[in-house]
C-alpha cells in the first residue's frame, strides 16, 4: 500500500460554486470536509479519479446534508435527537419528511450563523507533558478565539516543569505544574485552579476552530445541559498511521448532528455496559463546575500515564448514572493532530483499551452494574471475532495488526480485575461514597 499522504480539503457548500479540490500530485486522495460557513456538515474520501466533483454532486451533497441538519436541529421537528445503542441518535423523520417542511436552505442559512455569545465563563484547561511545539499551537488558536475565554490554564504534567519557559512567552496563561504522573491528576489539578463556572477540557496537540469557545457557549444556554462534548476532525492525515487511525479505527469524530445523552441512553445500553464511550473525547469536552461537586473529578487510577484511557467516559458514566446529561454539539470542532507512526500508532491502540477493561472494572465496583463485567468478557471477545473475520474477509492486514494491540490491551486490562487494592482506591476528589452513587442510580433507575 502506498505510503503516500491524503489531502485533508474543506469545502464550504453555502457558495454557490465552491472552491475546487486541489490535491497535491503525490496525494493518494483527498479527506474532504463538508461545512456551511461554520457548521461542520460531513466528511468523506474521494479518490483522485472522482475529481473535479460535479455540479450535480454538490447539489445532491447540499440537500441530503441540508435535511440532515434540520432534522437534528428543528425543535419543530423533534430535535435534539436522543442516542440510543452504540450512540447512534433515534431518528424519527425521513429526509423526505423533512424536505416537506419547505425552505430548508434558508432554514440552514439561518441557524448556521456562528455564535457571537461571550465565553468569558468559560476556564479552558490544556494538559500537556513534553510536548511544547504542539501547546504553542494549541495556546496561539485559543487566544485567537473569536470569543477569547474568561482563562486559559496550562497544566505541565511533566517531571521537570518544561513547559513553564514556553508559557512565559504568553502572559495571559495561567500555568500550573502537576508533577504526580497521569492525565486525570493533571485535570483535577485543573478543575481545582480554574475559577469560572464553565471547564473546558482539550489536549496540546488539538488546534480549535475559531469560534470552538462560542459554540460551547451557545450549547450550554439549555440550563438542564451539564456537559457538553464536540466534533474531533483530524488535522493532517499525512502518514499511514493517521490515515489507518482515522479511516479504519473511526478517529475521535462522532457524528455531524447534534445528540442528547441522557437516561433514556443510559438505561437503553446500562444492561451490555452502558456505552458511554460514545459521549465523546476528551480532547474536546466541557462542564459545568457544579459537576465535578456532585459527581467528583477524574479518577486517577485511569487515564494517560496510569491505567491508560477512559477516565473521561468513566466521568460521563458516573455523570449520566445520576441523573445527568450530556449533548453532543459538533459545532464545537477541534482539529487533532493523530499519532504520526505506527509504533506509536500501536502503543496508543493498546492503551485505548486496557484502559477501556480498567475503566469497566471500576464502574463495576461503584455501581454494581454487571452490565460492565458482560462487556468484558462477552461483547468484547464477540468484537475481536468479528473484526478478525472481517479483516481476513476484506484483506486488510493493517486490521490485524491493531487487532492484535487490542488483543493484548484486553489481556493487560483483565489484571485489574485481581488488583484488590487497586480497585478500593478513591481519590479525594471523589467526593460521593460508592453506596451513594448506587443510591442515585438505583433511583434514578
Amino acid at each position: 500500500m502506498t505510503q503516500s499522504g491524503l489531502h485533508v480539503c474543506h469545502i464550504d457548500l453555502s457558495q454557490e460554486r465552491p472552491d475546487p479540490i486541489d490535491p497535491p500530485a503525490d496525494s493518494r486522495g483527498t479527506f474532504v470536509i463538508f461545512w456551511w460557513g461554520d457548521l461542520p456538515l460531513g466528511y468523506q474520501t474521494v479518490s483522485a479519479e472522482e475529481l473535479p466533483l460535479s455540479v450535480a454532486t454538490l447539489d445532491a451533497l447540499r440537500t441530503r446534508f441540508a435535511a440532515e441538519q434540520r432534522a437534528a436541529r428543528d425543535p419543530a421537528l423533534g430535535a435534539p435527537l436522543i442516542a440510543g445503542a452504540e450512540g447512534a441518535p433515534h431518528r424519527a423523520l425521513t429526509l423526505a419528511k423533512v424536505d416537506s417542511a419547505g425552505e430548508t436552505l434558508a432554514w440552514l442559512d439561518l441557524h448556521a450563523a456562528p455564535s457571537t455569545q461571550s465565553a468569558g465563563d468559560l476556564s479552558v484547561i490544556i494538559c500537556t507533558r513534553d510536548r511544547g511545539s504542539h501547546l504553542a499551537l494549541c495556546i496561539q488558536s485559543l487566544l485567537a478565539q473569536r470569543s477569547p475565554p474568561g482563562e486559559v490554564i496550562v497544566v505541565d504534567n511533566s517531571a521537570n516543569a518544561n513547559a513553564a519557559e514556553l508559557c512565559r512567552t504568553f502572559p495571559s496563561i495561567r500555568y500550573v505544574h502537576e508533577p504526580r504522573p497521569g492525565l486525570s491528576q493533571a485535570r483535577n489539578t485543573g478543575i481545582e485552579a480554574a475559577k469560572r463556572s464553565l471547564i473546558v477540557f482539550t489536549d496540546d496537540d488539538v488546534t480549535p476552530h475559531a469560534g470552538w469557545t462560542a459554540e460551547l457557549v451557545r450549547a450550554f444556554a439549555n440550563p438542564d445541559i451539564d456537559a457538553v462534548t464536540g466534533l474531533v476532525l483530524p488535522g493532517r492525515l499525512d502518514t499511514h498511521a493517521q490515515q489507518c487511525f482515522q479511516l479504519m479505527m473511526g478517529g475521535l469524530g462522532g457524528y455531524l448532528e447534534p445528540v442528547l445523552f441522557d437516561g433514556n441512553f443510559f438505561a437503553e445500553t446500562r444492561d451490555d455496559g452502558a456505552h458511554v464511550w460514545c459521549v465523546g473525547a476528551g480532547a474536546n469536552m466541557a462542564f459545568r463546575r457544579a459537576v465535578f461537586d456532585r459527581i467528583g473529578g477524574f479518577d486517577p487510577r485511569l487515564g494517560a500515564g496510569a491505567s491508560g484511557c477512559s477516565e473521561d467516559s468513566e466521568l460521563w458514566y458516573r455523570l449520566l448514572a445520576g441523573g445527568g446529561s450530556c449533548l453532543y454539539e459538533p459545532r464545537a470542532v477541534v482539529f487533532h493532530d493523530h499519532r504520526p507512526d505506527w509504533p506509536s500508532l500501536e502503543r496508543q491502540i493498546h492503551a485505548y483499551m486496557r484502559g477501556h477493561v480498567a475503566a469497566l472494572v471500576v464502574q463495576s465496583d461503584t455501581f454494581g452494574h454487571r452490565g460492565n463485567i458482560r462487556r468484558i468478557f462477552r461483547q468484547l471477545p464477540r468484537y475481536f471475532a468479528r473484526t478478525a473475520f472481517e479483516s481476513v474477509l476484506n484483506a486488510t492486514p493493517d486490521r490485524r495488526r491493531l487487532l492484535r494491540r487490542e488483543i493484548t490491551g484486553w489481556f493487560a486490562g483483565l489484571s485489574y480485575l485481581m488488583r484488590p487494592g487497586w480497585r478500593r482506591h478513591r481519590s479525594p476528589l471523589l467526593r460521593l461514597e460508592t453506596t451513594s452513587l448506587r443510591e442515585i442510580s438505583a433511583q434514578k433507575s
